[in-house]
C-alpha cells in the first residue's frame, strides 16, 4: 500500500492530538502528533507509538532502543546520532527525512516505506527486513551486514558503498536501483534479482569475489 503524501489523508488524522514535553521511557504514544519539535539525548527506550504522526522534528542523539512502532507517519524530520537499535517496525512510512549515524542493529522492519530518504552512515546489522521499499533515496555507507532482506526494493535509488557481508537476500529486488556499488558482501548477492546491464556493471567485482581471473592475452 502507498503511503499518502499528505497529513490529512491518514486514516487516523482526525484523532491527532499535539504532543508537548520531553520523551518518556516506556512512553505510550498513541495518535499523537510530533510537530516541528526538537529532541536533543533524550531517552524514550521501550517506548511504544501507535498510529502517530512526525512532521518536520530533529532528534539529536536521542535513544529509542527496543521501541515499537506501527502505523508511523514521519515526513521532512532528521535523525542524527539515533539509536533504534532491537527496534520493531510494522506499516509505517518515511519520506523526506535525513538519517545519520542511526543506529539500528537488530532491528525489525515489515511492511516499511523510505521515500525521498537520505541514509549516510546508518548500521542496520542484523536487521531484518520485510517487504520495505527504499523509494528514490540515497543510501551511503549503510551496513547491512548480515541483515535478512525478503522482498525488498530500491527503486530510483542510489546505493553507494553498502555492505551485504554474510547479508541473506530472498526476493530482493535490485532492478530499479540507479546505482549499485557494495564496500564488501558480492557473495550475499545470491537471491537478489538484478537487471542485464547491472550484471555487466557488478561483473568484475563478482569475478574477483569469484577468484574468476578475466584476460584476453
Amino acid at each position: 500500500m502507498t503511503p499518502p503524501d499528505e497529513l490529512a489523508d491518514l486514516p487516523y488524522a482526525d484523532l491527532l492530538r499535539p504532543h508537548t514535553g520531553p520523551l518518556a521511557v516506556e512512553g505510550d504514544y498513541d495518535t499523537v502528533h510530533f510537530d516541528r519539535l526538537a529532541f536533543e539525548d533524550e531517552a524514550a527506550n521501550g517506548s511504544r507509538f501507535l498510529e502517530c504522526a512526525v512532521t518536520d522534528c530533529t532528534f539529536t542523539d536521542t535513544t529509542l532502543r527496543r521501541s515499537r512502532i506501527n502505523d508511523l507517519w514521519a515526513t521532512g524530520s532528521r535523525f542524527t546520532g539515533v539509536s533504534l537499535a532491537e527496534s520493531d517496525w510494522l506499516d509505517s512510512s518515511l519520506t523526506a527525512c535525513s538519517l545519520a549515524g542511526v543506529e539500528a542493529f537488530g532491528a525489525v522492519l515489515r511492511r516499511v516505506t523510505f521515500r525521498r530518504c537520505k541514509l549516510d552512515s546508518v548500521n542496520l546489522r542484523a536487521t531484518a527486513l520485510y517487504d520495505v521499499a527504499f523509494e528514490d533515496c540515497v543510501l551511503r555507507d549503510v551496513d547491512f551486514g548480515e541483515a535478512k532482506l525478503n522482498g525488498v526494493t530500491f527503486p530510483g535509488s542510489s546505493i553507494e558503498r553498502a555492505r551485504l557481508g554474510r547479508a541473506t537476500l530472498k526476493k530482493a529486488d535490485l532492478r530499479g536501483a540507479v546505482t549499485i556499488d557494495l564496500a564488501d558482501g558480492y557473495e550475499s548477492l545470491r537471491g537478489a534479482v538484478i537487471s542485464s546491464s547491472q550484471l555487466l556493471d557488478l561483473a568484475p567485482a563478482l569475478a574477483q569475489t569469484l577468484g574468476i581471473t578475466v584476460t584476453d592475452r
